[in-house]
């Protein structure tokens, strides 16, 4: 067949085609699509070698087979060289073709692949760019066909969703979902959305994915499209956990803003102002829209610091923030004193965005502070100055005295028996009764002068300038007006005041001084009668500081055991012989001797150390008795009782547990008291006395005579004896008519009433001639015996004396 038969046959062929002879290895002939693939003619490359346009080692290799008699079909990829030098990359395919009646040839097709890698290239780059996008994408890709089976997935998905290695390097579906719905807190939810989605493939959904890590997914999903039809499905799942903890803090922000007490504002950077809470609003009087785009510096002022402004930008310039104190203006009343804190905020880049005011009103923390310092320099209950303005003041004045040489006075005033208002009125009343003295006191002064309340019903007055004539006629002042009747709710009484009196610099150069010493002569005025007013004096500091130390060697005394009783015989005038004992204190004090009890009872009596004395009085006496007892010499001890002793709750019980301790008879022990006892609460002191008298101890009324001496307590208080005075004893040797008369109606009235009479301090035969004239029942003094110590004193007991005859009455 002819070249021409196979150019007729070829040319309708898209693919480039050549007719090569297998022996000489010549282009028998090619199609019009071989010539434009290679840009040659036809007379070029027909009766060319083929080597020349398609040299590849396989073309070598399958033209040798051929002449070895190999036929075969070879289909592979070439390189074809145009005419212009270019390679080509075809698809070709080589066969042998045996035509009738002729000899056998080898056809050769080709196909142009320029245009196909190009394209395949393209697509390879377009894959890379999408995996690469799918690849850097912070979201989680997921694909799957429209059956739901995974096409592919990023490594954010695997990240977050946390698969395991082996789904990474061998993908199960199966093996994948299960892992899915084991992540998820609602696996049965999660299933069942996958199938909505799956049955709806051009559903688009965005919804939420809570995992049991406590992470939070941001799940969209839509249809993969190709050509308008769904071909798949996309799942883009976003770990949003920062972003929805952001937005919670966000959302509380704006709650903590619209709801802070404090006052809060936003400004630009030029501090125009953007945004108020209402905090803010309420302090300044505002509207929402009324402060939106005004400078904030109209609204706030400092007086004290004009060029307050140009401080606040520095700071904020400088530190980023500033705080300090401002005053809000507002449109109508006064203004408020704020505490600021301002803080300036910027960008990544350090520009400023915005400034943040904070601020508190200071308006209760001031007037707190006004309170506190009122509180802390006056006196709450009379508005009067206390002790520390007063303080300040008498510093002042002594400085003022120092430079002048005058002086000036302090008087220390106590208003006498204000507490009995108080106990039986009530603190409430006493208040109401204080603030009355306060304005009477303040209306005797000078406004130079400054009055003080310490405490209670105690007032110090600091007299300006004044001498001792000027502090005396003050007193008088102060005196007659805390007298005068005061009124309340329509009950009217009369009160009085002790006034002590010092002055600057004689008594004192401090106004620790001087009050000490105002007080001291104050308490001076007390132990006189009250009501009136005194000067300090030096000895009056020596007196108490005397008094003082006194104290305090009795207490330390009675736990060394200093104190001893002595006692002093008592005769019975019947029976002729000594039938009794009073047990009378002494005091063994170190580097003084021998103490009395004048010289001390008297101290502890004010301090309360009496109450303990007398107890130890008590238990030592009823112990002695018990031993006299026991050694067949029984005999009657009386014990002094003081007012306070009786006064306390379980005296009664103490008596009998010591009678009861030492086995004593009770008719063993007397018990003297004075008239104070009886009288200062009867009522209390008889059914005190009847359990004692039940008891079986015996009473007695000391000192009678001195003081009240009434008969309505004598005939209902059960008194086994009366004790007459010494003071009148003491003249009736002497033949005094009125002390005769005294001692004999004493005598006369104890006898009608049932009770015996004892008199003391005899120290003369006559005076117990007298007495015995007179129809005395006991005596005892220093006519027959001193007090003795209990070892000397034994000698006297059981025995009789002998006695004078009686006088004459």
């Amino acid at each position: 067949m002819s070249h021409l038969h196979w150019a007729a046959i070829t040319e309708g062929l898209l693919e480039s085609v050549w007719v090569v002879d297998p022996t000489t290895l010549q282009i028998l002939a090619v199609n019009q699509a071989a010539l434009r693939l290679v840009g040659a003619t036809r007379e070029a490359m027909v009766g060319s070698p083929v080597h020349a346009w398609a040299s590849d080692l396989q073309d070598h290799v399958y033209w040798d087979e051929w002449r070895s008699g190999i036929r075969q079909m070879l289909e592979s990829e070439a390189w074809l060289r145009r005419t212009d030098g270019e390679l080509l990359r075809v698809q070709r395919r080589i066969g042998p073709v045996h035509p009738e009646g002729g000899a056998p040839v080898v056809l050769v097709a080709m196909q142009d692949l320029t245009d196909w890698q190009r394209t395949q290239q393209r697509l390879e780059e377009l894959l890379a760019e999408l995996r690469a996008v799918l690849e850097s994408s912070s979201d989680g890709i997921l694909v799957c066909d429209l059956d739901g089976r995974v096409r592919a997935f990023n490594r954010a998905f695997a990240h977050i969703w946390e698969l395991p290695e082996a789904l990474l390097t061998e993908p199960d579906d199966a093996a994948l979902l299960r892992h899915l719905a084991a992540a998820v807190q609602d696996a049965s939810a999660f299933q069942a959305r996958l199938s909505e989605l799956q049955r709806a493939p051009l559903l688009e959904a965005h919804d939420i994915v809570l995992l049991r890590s406590g992470r939070i997914l941001e799940r969209s999903t839509r249809p993969q499209l190709a050509r308008g039809r769904p071909v798949g499905r996309i799942h883009v799942y976003r770990d949003i956990t920062e972003h929805a903890a952001l937005d919670a803090k966000l959302r509380l922000a704006a709650k903590v803003f619209e709801a802070s007490l404090d006052a809060i504002v936003v400004t630009d950077p030029q501090r125009h102002i953007v945004a108020c809470n209402p905090a803010a609003l309420r302090l300044a009087a505002l509207d929402h829209d009324d402060a939106s785009g005004w400078p904030i510096e109209t609204l706030l002022d400092a007086p004290n610091r004009p060029g307050w402004p140009v401080q606040v930008d520095q700071a904020l310039a400088e530190r980023g923030y500033w705080e300090g104190e401002l005053w809000l203006r507002r449109p109508h009343g006064p203004g408020v004193a704020l505490l600021v804190s301002w803080v300036m905020l910027r960008d990544a880049q350090g520009q400023p965005l915005n400034t943040v005011l904070f601020a508190k009103d200071l308006s209760e923390k001031l007037e707190a502070q006004r309170r506190i310092e009122q509180l802390a320099y006056s006196d709450p209950l009379t508005g009067l100055p206390n002790r520390l303005m007063l303080g300040e003041r008498v510093g002042h004045a002594i400085r003022l005295a120092q430079r002048s040489g005058q002086g000036f006075a302090v008087l220390f005033l106590d208003l006498d028996r204000f507490k009995g208002i108080n106990d039986s009125l009530g603190h409430a009343f006493g208040d109401r009764v204080l603030v009355e003295i306060a304005q009477r006191l303040q209306r005797c002064l000078r406004q130079t002068d400054t009055l003080a309340r310490l405490g209670g019903d105690e007032f110090v007055i600091h007299l300006h300038d004044a001498n001792r004539h000027a502090a005396e006629l003050a007193a008088q002042r102060i005196i007659e007006a805390v007298t005068r009747p005061v009124t309340i709710d329509e009950m009217q009484f009369t009160l009085s005041c002790s006034i002590g009196i010092a002055m600057y610099p004689d008594d004192g150069t401090t106004l620790d001084e001087l009050i000490q010493c105002a007080d001291t002569a104050m308490y001076q005025v007390k132990d006189r009668g009250k009501g009136h007013w005194r000067f300090y004096q030096p000895d009056m500091n020596a007196d108490l500081l005397a008094r003082i130390q006194t104290d305090h060697a009795m207490r330390q005394g009675l736990q060394r055991g200093e104190f001893e009783l002595y006692y002093q015989p008592r005769v019975d005038l019947r029976r002729g012989r000594v039938t009794a004992c009073e047990a009378l204190l002494r005091w063994h004090r170190p580097g003084a001797g021998l103490v009395l009890p004048a010289a001390f009872i008297g101290v502890a009596e004010e301090t309360g150390l009496i109450v303990q004395l007398g107890q130890w009085v008590l238990q030592q006496a009823v112990a002695q008795a018990r031993r006299w007892l026991d050694a067949g010499q029984p005999t009657q001890v009386a014990v002094n009782v003081s007012a306070l002793q009786f006064e306390q709750p379980g005296f009664v019980q103490e008596v009998a547990e010591t009678l009861q301790r030492h086995g004593l008879p009770p008719s063993l022990l007397e018990l003297e008291l004075t008239e104070t006892i009886l009288v200062r609460d009867a009522d209390d002191a008889l059914a005190k006395l009847q359990a004692l008298a039940a008891l079986g101890v015996e009473l007695s009324l000391d000192d009678f005579g001195t003081g009240y001496s009434s008969l309505t307590y004598l005939k209902r208080f059960p008194l086994h004896r009366l004790k007459i005075d010494r003071s009148f004893v003491m003249t009736l040797h002497e033949q005094a008519a009125a002390d005769v008369a005294i001692v004999a109606a004493i005598v006369q009235m104890g006898h009608a009433l049932g009770m015996e009479a004892v008199a003391e301090g005899v120290e003369h035969a006559h005076q117990l001639q007298r007495l015995r004239a007179l129809g005395c029942d006991h005596f005892q003094g220093f006519w027959y015996a001193r007090p003795l110590p209990a070892a000397e004193v034994a000698a006297h007991l059981g025995q009789a004396p002998a006695l004078p005859s009686p006088a004459s009455a």
